[in-house]
């Protein structure tokens, strides 16, 4: 999800979030639920749980300070700014399964400036300047958020990138591990077991082998790796036991 689709969610929910004279934020539960990209049952059965048996995210928001029966009146009162911060950081990094990207990425969004901050900027509020003070310009906060948000899009890229690097690695790892692993003992091409065994082989025969030792894979419920051959193209890798019978029968 990118920084725009958030944009266009924040304008789609604005009615719903509201900033007080004093710049406290609050927002409805169906606006927390889509800024978290989660069902809003999910986040009013977890205010309804502080006062039986508090979920993990019901024990969190009550730490802070709250009380439990607050948690309830939340339903029509809304939910405050600090709250808010809370659910979100649980949907971006606490949920297990249940965390969400959207949830990460409008998290880390408002880290730098705090969910307060960040709200009174979406809904354009600004705190009177008094005489002797200043503070930022409208002009100057949006800046800031946008700085902001493109270090984290930067950050999200590279560790997706790290990710999938990692992930190409454990399935090669996993594939010799079952090499290794599997009863039926190593795996190899026809060709590679030929010279293995120092048959030489003609390229009719082992099409012909290759044809037979799909067959008894298929037979046996064994599935068929495949791998690149610069000789061949695609060339499949047998189980060596399936490769013994087929050498064994002498058929071509």
């Amino acid at each position: 999800m990118s920084q725009i689709e958030i944009s266009q969610i924040i304008e789609q929910i604005k009615e719903e979030i509201e900033v007080d004279a004093n710049g406290q934020a609050k927002a409805s539960i169906r606006a927390t639920a889509r800024l978290a990209g989660v069902d809003h049952a999910a986040i009013i059965n977890h205010l309804q749980s502080g006062e039986l048996k508090p979920t993990k995210l019901a024990q969190s928001i009550i730490i802070q300070g709250f009380e439990a029966g607050e948690l309830r009146e939340w339903r029509t009162a809304g939910i405050p700014d600090t709250a808010i911060a809370i659910i979100l950081e649980y949907y971006a990094y606490d949920a297990g399964r249940y965390c969400t990207l959207q949830a990460r990425l409008v998290c880390r969004s408002f880290n730098t400036i705090g969910i307060r901050a960040w709200i009174q900027d979406k809904l354009g509020w600004t705190k009177p300047v008094t005489d002797n003070k200043t503070g930022m310009t409208q002009i100057q906060l949006l800046a800031a958020l946008a700085k902001n948000l493109a270090e984290q899009e930067q950050h999200l890229l590279q560790q997706s990138t790290k990710q999938t690097e990692i992930l190409h690695r454990l399935k090669a790892v996993e594939v010799e591990q079952d090499r290794v692993n599997t009863p039926c003992g190593h795996k190899y091409s026809v060709v590679g077991f030929a010279n293995l065994q120092g048959l030489e082989i003609s390229v009719k025969e082992a099409g012909t082998k290759g044809r037979k030792a799909s067959a008894l894979c298929r037979k046996q419920g064994i599935e068929i790796e495949r791998i690149h051959d610069p000789r061949f193209g695609k060339v499949g890798l047998y189980p060596e036991s399936v490769l013994i019978e087929v050498f064994s029968t002498g058929q071509n």
